[in-house]
């Protein structure tokens, strides 16, 4: 292991996930995991990044700011 990430720091991220993280396990199809993956990559974000992103702009969508007419 480093000398920068050591049993120690390993306890304090696994706290800090489960105090402060959600989990979501989501099914896909054999083989389209490593699609995903890539396409994220290619956008230079994780795959957690760009679903998170996603489900975000989609959920925002909808809820333009109202303009003045």
């Amino acid at each position: 292991m480093s000398k920068y990430y050591d049993e120690k720091a390993k306890e304090r991220t696994m706290k800090y996930m489960k105090e402060k993280r959600d989990r979501i396990v989501v099914g896909v199809a054999k083989g389209d995991k490593e699609k995903y993956k890539n396409h994220a990559e290619s956008k230079g974000k994780s795959l957690n990044a760009l679903i998170v992103e996603l489900l975000d702009k989609d959920m925002n969508a909808g809820q333009a700011e109202p303009t003045d007419q």
